[in-house]
């Protein structure tokens, strides 16, 4: 283990230490306050606490059956000693080093999840479609429910846009690396002559805001247009202006909702939505420096700008910031997006280790 993580540990341990005490002192017990903080912030080191302890112990033991090996008598058992502290710390570290990755605080919250048709005309809006039903069937699979906020249907079918709320367990810890260009390579429909095209859509993920007061927003900064409904939802429709456009003026920041029969719900869901786009780009612009950034920028939807290709004729679907090629195409597309997910979140935990081991 690298000097500059077991420092972290160390200092990690003796915090953790160092609070279980506190929370013991009567003094502290009675200042709600300070109890409440501490306890939360125990709550937070215990995984790594308790996990390095655990480390730290078997080092020690590693060591005395080590002393014993010197011993002939001692030193068949010692011998069996060793190799099992050195399995135990094998199977530790690599634990320790994923519990001392920092965490994004966005990982637990739910998402908006926006598709919009890039390049491509008809074809992207029908592919941006299959998008969102690649997205559904995984969140039908991980239980999360959906809630769609705006549509804006395709001439041929399929989605020019669509946006839809997904609320469940770690929704954002699962979904964030999706953000960016998704180009498809396959036949049309429409085509006769059986030639191969390529389209592209983009696709973004932002965090839900937990809150209005996270970001201030002013209300004379805002124009709430309200209108009749396009979508399904039967007679009433059509019959009322229940829809509800939010135009944020200083930046030009345009949302809708348009699923409930409410008025008052749509623009609730509204403004909930123009946080989350204004609290995202609030934290684009401050994180634009980063390098690891780079998997949540959502590009402008053109061919050339991709992070992941969908090749139907070869069943074959490319990540390309990760070099990860599965022809399994079939399947992801029906949402098996684990095979997919999992190896973008190794990649990415490898990238904050390194940085953690050159701090």
């Amino acid at each position: 283990m690298k000097s500059s993580i077991r420092h972290k540990l160390e200092q990690i341990s003796e915090r953790f230490q160092e609070i279980a005490v506190l929370l013991t002192d009567p003094d502290v017990q009675a200042d709600t306050n300070r109890f409440r903080d501490l306890s939360r912030e125990y709550a937070q080191l215990e995984p790594v606490g308790q996990c390095y302890q655990r480390y730290a112990g078997t080092e020690d033991e590693l060591r005395s059956a080590e002393a014993m090996l010197a011993d002939p008598e001692m030193a068949e058992l010692a011998e069996d000693a060793c190799e099992d502290a050195r399995a135990t710390l094998r199977e530790l570290e690599p634990e320790l080093q994923r519990l001392l990755l920092p965490r994004d605080p966005n990982d637990e919250r739910n998402i908006y999840l926006e598709v919009r048709a890039g390049t491509g005309g008809a074809e992207a809006a029908l592919f941006a479609g299959d998008l969102l039903r690649m997205y559904l069937r995984y969140a039908e699979r991980r239980r999360w429910k959906t809630e769609m906020i705006s549509e804006s249907i395709g001439e041929h079918g399929g989605y020019k846009e669509v946006v839809v709320r997904i609320i469940g367990a770690d929704v954002y810890s699962r979904l964030k690396f999706e953000s960016g260009a998704h180009r498809v390579q396959r036949v049309p429909e429409t085509e006769a002559q059986g030639r191969i095209h390529t389209s592209a859509c983009t696709v973004a993920v932002l965090p839900e805001a937990e809150a209005v007061d996270e970001f201030d927003i002013n209300p004379n900064d805002l124009r709430i247009d309200t209108y009749r409904s396009s979508g399904a939802g039967g007679q009433h429709v059509n019959t009322t202006d229940s829809a509800v456009r939010i135009t944020h003026l200083p930046t030009g920041v345009v949302v809708e909702c348009q699923d409930e029969r409410s008025q008052h719900k749509n623009k609730a869901r509204a403004m909930s939505l123009l946080q989350s786009r204004l609290l995202a780009a609030a934290r684009a612009s401050a994180a634009a420096s980063r390098a690891e950034d780079r998997r949540l920028q959502v590009g402008s939807g053109d061919r050339s700008e991709r992070i992941r290709t969908y090749n139907f004729p070869q069943n074959r679907l490319t990540d390309h910031r990760i070099n990860l090629t599965l022809y399994k195409l079939d399947e992801i597309m029906e949402g098996a997006l684990d095979q997919l997910l999992d190896p973008l979140t190794h990649e990415y935990q490898a990238e904050q280790l390194a940085a953690l081991g050159a701090e």
